[in-house]
């Protein structure tokens, strides 16, 4: 019988690990071609891993929980069929024995061996060449806290096979800054001024009473807590406001709405027509479809926007729809819809949470008015939509001004002010709110 192996699959470009949530196969179990075997989930999407074979699992290398590696076995498929027998004729090839000439040969190579200088230059230490696995959090941790790779090597992990957890990490710094102060090398003596290490801020003790419930954040609320930390440590976030009068595009919707479902059997919202005007700004302020790594400014080439999607056990996923700016009004709309209904049903593939490179919230969907949203990094904004309500205005005629009632609703951009200042970020909801007044309502779709 062969033996087929079942490896963790690459899911996405930035992805290296996955965590194994469900064995939905067990060892014993027959499979068929395409039979799902296991569910697993990364910090970007959950999915399932589909057996390539047909055969019966003879054994699951990973308990449910354990972080794996790309790349890894993680269960074995048995096959009907005769094995290889390449392995086992390399192995009686092996087994023979050597003849004059092979012996000869070899002692020769040996020989040259023996004269090559022992110490070579040794290689600098890199993640790829330590001896173990690191998780992105850890070796996050690691570039923040300039913690060598040897460091690391030298820490007792007390997770899974010997890795290094946050909390190993976190213990180490502790105990290293505990560590006496060393005497300065030369090297340092002649350094003008001591860079000073900020204090680190730590939650304060919560305690509990009687009657309280207490509750696990699952898996996806961790990384969301931890993504929005981050988030405000990295970037000094400004918010700007502005008002928008958007009765042109309401009065459009209202007009086409019942058409479009018939046609296209879809709804048409208002976030399609939001997301073609961000792009349009965009393109006229490219420095706010950037990121920030150290002191280079990367402007994006493309225009790829993220749409915050609330899923219905409260935890938020940000689909990305990708070039905006080159999909009409229908390709944007069909595109809002697809996504938007796929992440509500966990059928999302990783890529497609994956490359934004601005980011749109709707709180306008809670009948809130405004909020100051948390960039989702590496990017340096996001754009809030508030409620459309209907207010009293004041319109300029030729006849002179008059009041009337209009539909209007706030943008709030929130921002890093580290590259976006609060010029940059007023003529961009300056541009917006040209954008959306000036919406023609006679267009097609």
């Amino acid at each position: 019988m062969a033996k087929f192996e079942i490896i963790m699959p690459k899911m996405g470009e930035s992805v290296i690990e996955a965590t194994i949530t469900k064995w939905l196969k067990s060892a014993g179990d027959m499979v068929e071609e395409d039979d799902a075997i296991v569910e697993i989930a990364t910090d970007k999407v959950d999915s399932e891993i589909p057996s390539p074979v047909e055969g019966k699992i003879v054994e699951t290398l990973f308990k449910e929980g354990d972080v794996v590696a790309v790349g890894t076995v993680i269960a074995l498929v048995e096959m009907d069929g005769e094995e290889d027998g390449d392995a086992e004729e390399q192995t009686k090839e092996e087994a023979k024995p050597a003849t004059p000439e092979q012996s000869a040969s070899k002692e020769t190579a040996t020989s040259q061996q023996a004269s090559t200088p022992a110490e070579a230059p040794e290689a600098p230490l890199t993640f790829e060449s330590a001896s173990r696995f690191y998780s992105p959090l850890v070796k996050s941790i690691a570039k923040e806290e300039n913690i060598s790779i040897s460091e690391l090597e030298s820490i007792a992990g007390s997770g899974k096979e010997g890795r290094v957890t946050k909390e190993d990490v976190l213990a180490f710094l502790s105990a290293r800054g505990k560590t006496p102060t060393q005497t300065p090398t030369p090297a340092q003596t002649q350094t003008p001024a001591l860079k000073a290490t900020p204090a680190k801020m730590e939650a304060p003790k919560v305690t509990t009473g009687s009657g309280d419930q207490v509750i696990e954040m699952d898996r996806m609320r961790r990384l969301i807590a931890d993504h929005m930390v981050m988030s405000k440590q990295v970037s000094p976030h400004v918010t700007s406001f502005i008002d928008v009068d958007v009765t042109n595009i309401v009065n459009w919707r209202n007009k086409v709405k019942d058409n479009f479902q018939k046609r296209e059997g879809q709804k048409i919202t208002f976030t399609p027509i939001f997301f073609e005007a961000a792009a349009k700004a965009l393109r006229e302020f490219p420095q706010v479809n950037a990121s920030v790594d150290g002191y280079n400014i990367i402007l994006r080439k493309n225009i790829n926007i993220g749409m915050a999607t609330a899923l219905p056990n409260g935890n938020l996923i940000v689909p990305v729809i990708k070039n905006v700016d080159e999909k009409n009004l229908l390709g944007i709309t069909k595109s809002v819809n697809d996504l938007a209904n796929r992440a509500r049903i966990n059928k999302l593939e990783p890529d497609e949470i994956q490359g934004g490179t601005f980011t749109i919230t709707n709180f306008g969907s809670f009948d809130s008015l405004t909020g100051t949203p948390i960039i989702n990094q590496p990017q340096v904004a996001i754009l809030a939509v508030g409620a459309i309500r209907k207010q009293p205005a004041v319109l300029e005629t030729p006849m002179g001004d008059v009041i009337a009632i209009r539909h209007i609703m706030i943008l709030s951009l929130a921002y890093d002010h580290r590259i976006v200042d609060g010029a940059l970020g007023g003529m961009y909801l300056k541009k917006m709110k040209e954008l959306l007044e000036n919406f023609d309502p006679n267009r097609d779709i």
